[in-house]
């Protein structure tokens, strides 16, 4: 018999719109991906590794040099003291961390408090865990929560708070007096966070990524979640990292072994090498992407496009109300791919409730080419739709 809390599950709107690209050959704006092949060394690491390393299971909670690599560069990077041996555990990717985590520690019942828009697997998975999801909503342009949003939230039933930080689709990267905020309610309220940081490399101009897991009293209620595919904008390669305190790691190692087990030995030591040997990459490529967003931004308000700021991800967002679009977000991108060609991703389908539908996200990880002839396609999609009003 089918699973209602699968089986009655749409496709995901990434899925949605990538396929539609695929099929009409659109430009493809709609899920986070870049044009660029990603660092070479990187790749001819992984190369090597296939042809001349080892290839059979590595350890369940991952290849022992990559652990170490990983505590070394949240060290470095954030200034995080992480034990490798026992505070962090590799998976095939974020995904299958963030589902580790939460099959690993929500008991039936639980309330998970969860802010939207929000990463669409988040809360078939949590429901399949047995949670049950308390919805904060966040709203353009600034998508920040406030002290009486927040107690609102909490309850004596809450045992989990779901974070994205820096956020997508928002991208918004939360300054310390939003999380110092968050750790002070978690701990009022005996609350463990689950922070999907995926996002942590991606960071713009003056922003500055600050994990959770650093603020007072969040050490032993905080588990941290990295991605190698965001860092090294390698998305097919799906490498995760689960961080958290001795104890919480148990737990979410233990679920880990029985979805994916392991993941894939040459991945493995091909990001162990980048993470200790991207100090140029780390730099130069949040350069690079803010270069694309402001190609894009830029192109996109000489159209009449009202753009709102991003501080971090692949993306920014497009205001359609402020654009003179009357069109729901989710009718203006099926427009947009089908008679203009280009594909974007209606915010409104990463809301469960409060819909916000005048919201649009553009992937700008891509050639400066390719930004430019999406500009012009969504100047069209945007007059077609004024017409169509």
């Amino acid at each position: 018999m089918a699973n209602p809390i699968f089986s009655s599950l749409p496709m995901t709107v990434f899925e949605e719109m990538s396929g539609l690209a695929r099929t009409l050959g659109a430009i493809n704006l709609g899920q986070g991906f870049p044009e660029d092949a990603g660092p070479e060394a990187i790749r001819a690491k992984a190369a090597d590794a296939t042809l001349n390393g080892y290839n059979q299971y590595p350890p369940m909670a991952g290849l022992p040099g990559l652990r170490a690599a990983v505590a070394g560069h949240y060290a470095r990077t954030q200034g995080l003291d992480l034990d490798p041996t026992s505070e962090i555990t590799i998976t095939s990717g974020a995904t299958e961390a963030l589902a580790a985590a939460f099959v690993g520690l929500i008991e039936p019942g639980d309330e998970v408090i969860v802010f939207q828009p929000l990463y669409d697997a988040y809360l078939p998975l949590i429901r399949r865990a047995g949670g049950v999801p308390k919805l904060v909503s966040l709203k353009p342009p600034h998508w920040r929560f406030d002290r009486a949003m927040l107690e609102a939230a909490f309850s004596e039933r809450t045992k989990f708070l779901v974070l994205n930080n820096p956020n997508n689709p928002a991208g918004t990267v939360l300054p310390d007096e939003d999380l110092a905020l968050l750790a002070e309610l978690c701990v009022a309220h005996d609350v463990i966070a689950i922070c999907d940081e995926v996002w942590e490399q991606v960071v713009f101009g003056a922003a500055k990524h600050r994990p959770l897991l650093a603020f007072p009293g969040m050490r032993e209620r905080c588990v941290k979640i990295g991605s190698a595919g965001k860092m090294f904008g390698l998305t097919g390669w799906k490498v995760g990292f689960l961080c958290a305190a001795p104890e919480l790691s148990h737990s979410l190692a233990r679920a880990h072994q029985f979805l994916t087990f392991t993941t894939p030995p040459n991945l493995q030591t091909a990001v162990a090498w980048g993470l200790d040997n991207s100090q140029d990459w780390f730099r130069q490529m949040p350069r690079d992407l803010e270069a694309s967003r402001d190609r894009l931004g830029a192109g996109l308000k000489r159209e009449g496009f009202a753009v709102l700021p991003a501080q971090a991800t692949y993306f920014l967002n497009l205001d359609l109300a402020a654009s003179g679009i009357a069109e729901p977000d989710r009718e203006f991108c099926l427009r947009s791919v089908k008679q203009a060609g280009v594909a974007a991703i209606p915010v409104s389908a990463l809301y469960e409730e409060d819909v916000v539908r005048h919201i649009v996200r553009l992937c700008f990880s891509k050639r400066d080419a390719t930004l430019d002839a999406a500009v012009e396609r969504l100047a069209k999609a945007r007059d077609l739709s004024v017409a169509g009003n």
